[in-house]
């Protein structure tokens, strides 16, 4: 008898520490997917700096609300430098404003732009104590060289507002359908919806360029350029800041 109930203890156990090892593999699996998760959302932002050749523009929509955020929650003293971006960011938009009406010359923008390069330089040259004023300053300094961009290139665009419109459709198909059960469906339709945005924005039929790559024997390296048409007329954004 003593042998036997020796032998069930040892049985239950070896289930149990069968059951605890199944446990951690799923605990392990579903971490290791957390993961690969977080850093899917904070790729973008790393892979936007590796290209050299293009301009950068930061939203400056999220700064001024983040601005805005920042002063109804702060007191007195630390409002002060959010209310000082605030000012530069809304004194750089109407600058905007004012070339895109032709209400300023070139040398007169150039002055301006200056200045309020100046102001924002002095403001992050500061300490502040407050730590949510040192993650602004220290956002705004990564993004520097990306926060007047607008202002030298006419034409481009102060917000992301159309990088958001434009994957919006994607979003909505990533929470309901879409094959993003699996990581591998995912990152095909987001490949696919890519490939298409571009095909669209260059002029080009998406058909005959997923013919040519399906049916290719090799991998091929897309030079997809703006086709002999006219560009698409695009509104004026105008955001009420």
């Amino acid at each position: 008898m003593p042998q036997e109930a020796d032998a069930e203890k040892i049985a239950r156990l070896e289930r149990e520490i069968e059951q605890l090892k199944q446990e951690n593999e799923r605990l392990r699996r579903a971490l290791e997917e957390a993961l690969r998760a977080a850093k899917r959302q904070a790729a973008p932002f790393s892979r936007r700096r590796r290209f050299e050749q293009v301009l950068h523009q930061t939203c400056l929509a999220h700064l001024l609300r983040r601005c805005r955020e920042m002063i109804e929650v702060c007191g007195p003293a630390a409002a002060r430098f959010p209310e000082t971006v605030k000012s530069i960011l809304q004194e750089a938009l109407e600058l905007r404003d004012r070339r895109d009406e032709g209400t300023i010359g070139e040398h007169d923008l150039a002055l301006a732009c200056g200045r309020l390069e100046a102001r924002l330089d002095r403001a992050l040259d500061s300490s502040y104590r407050s730590a949510a004023n040192a993650r602004l300053a220290r956002h705004l300094q990564n993004e520097r060289d990306a926060v007047f961009t607008f202002l030298h290139c006419a034409g481009l665009d102060a917000t992301n507002w159309r990088a958001e419109q434009a994957i919006r459709p994607a979003v909505v198909a990533r929470k309901v359908w879409g094959g993003n059960r699996t990581p591998r469906g995912a990152h095909t339709q987001e490949v696919l919806v890519s490939l298409l945005a571009t095909c669209r924005q260059q002029h080009h039929s998406a058909q005959p360029v997923l013919i040519g790559l399906l049916c290719s024997p090799e991998p091929q390296k897309l030079a997809l350029t703006a086709a002999d048409l006219p560009p698409p007329r695009l509104p004026a954004i105008r955001a009420d800041f």
